[in-house]
């Protein structure tokens, strides 16, 4: 789960796999990165794109040498990865088994617009700490995604992405997500003026309890001004498509803007 305390970079992983792995090796193991299987990779992909994202970035978090062919499915495998690559002083102590089982937190962005609880069962199952669900969806879907996540501790996400108003989308729930996400998408913002929604980020904490994450702004003058309006949380992902040689500088320089 996330802290109230904490402010967060999201990297929506979009591309292919073996693009994620080499990004995900270069990042810095910092707990206020929030990795993202993007829509388009879990589409390519399925449940397995989340599974081989949460054990590279729990191996990554934890200095462990990269085992995708031998993945932990429990702490006692996590326990005899790091006995078998004898890197016990790298581990801080003591690590109880819940912190190394849930730091590394990986949102599942199925978009979901129907059969809530079976997005969620998938998700669970597959390593996530959260997934999405769209601000059009039904509300009756919406609700009963959001009732399952309570149940499996998982984090539920609005998407609000080509919704106008929405406070309207949440007054009518039965409960609340833990996050609600302003969205501008990609073709909004390469082929439309859509501005980026950085106005909606006070009138939702205002009225809600909630997180409030933003997405569609790339640059870093989009994240200060994302962050100097009160968001917990920036995704981004054009900077993270690719593998590059400074992929590990420019998280960086993006955690110094999100605090």
């Amino acid at each position: 789960m996330l802290s109230r305390k904490k402010k967060y970079l999201q990297i929506a992983l979009n591309s292919t796999l073996s693009e994620a792995r080499g990004i995900i090796s270069k990042l810095p193991p910092n707990d206020r990165i929030i990795l993202e299987a993007g829509t388009p990779l879990l589409k390519h992909y399925g449940a397995d794109g989340i599974r081989k994202i949460h054990s590279w970035w729990q191996q990554r978090l934890f200095g462990l040498q990269d085992r995708s062919t031998n993945q932990p499915q429990n702490f006692g495998e996590l326990v005899k990865i790091i006995k078998d690559t004898r890197i016990h002083d790298s581990v801080p102590s003591p690590v109880s088994s819940e912190k190394l089982l849930n730091t590394p937190y990986v949102v599942a962005d199925y978009k979901a617009m129907d059969r809530g609880s079976t997005e969620v069962e998938i998700a669970s199952s597959s390593g996530a700490s959260a997934i999405t669900v769209l601000g059009q969806a039904p509300t009756e879907t919406i609700d009963v995604l959001i009732e399952e996540c309570n149940k499996n501790n998982l984090d539920s996400i609005i998407d609000m992405m080509n919704v106008d108003k929405p406070y309207n989308v949440l007054r009518k729930l039965k409960k609340l997500p833990e996050v609600v996400m302003l969205h501008r998408g990609v073709d909004e913002t390469e082929l439309g003026n859509k501005p980026f929604p950085i106005h909606m980020i006070n009138k939702i904490k205002g009225a809600f309890d909630v997180k409030v994450a933003i997405g569609g702004g790339d640059t870093i003058r989009e994240v200060q001004s994302a962050i100097f309006n009160g968001v917990d949380i920036v995704m981004v992902w054009k900077e993270f498509y690719h593998t590059k040689d400074n992929t590990s500088e420019i998280a960086e320089e993006f955690l110094k803007q999100i605090k």
